[in-house]
């Protein structure tokens, strides 16, 4: 299990996904089963897009019990969440 890593202030995740271009239902799928495969306490960066996968996807992963660290709208326009594996 691996404790939380900062550089300065921010969090280092452990593992990161970029899901841009990903269509609801699968965005979601794909950070469930990615986080399926980490140990309790690791946290995930995931990139997504505006719109339904930055409306759903961190709502989903807090019904599956885990925490939301963090989200950052980037200046691409796209999404980060960070996301703590209980």
């Amino acid at each position: 299990m691996s404790e939380e890593k900062r550089s300065g202030t921010a969090i280092v995740p452990d593992a990161a996904i970029d899901l841009r271009g990903v269509k609801c239902p699968f965005n979601f799928v794909k950070t469930k089963l990615k986080l399926e495969t980490m140990e309790s306490g690791e946290t995930l960066s995931v990139i997504l897009d505006p719109g339904e996968p930055i409306a759903n996807v961190p709502r989903s992963v807090q019904e599956e019990g885990h925490a939301l660290l963090g989200m950052t709208e980037r200046s691409d326009g796209l999404f980060e969440i960070l996301v703590k594996k209980v």
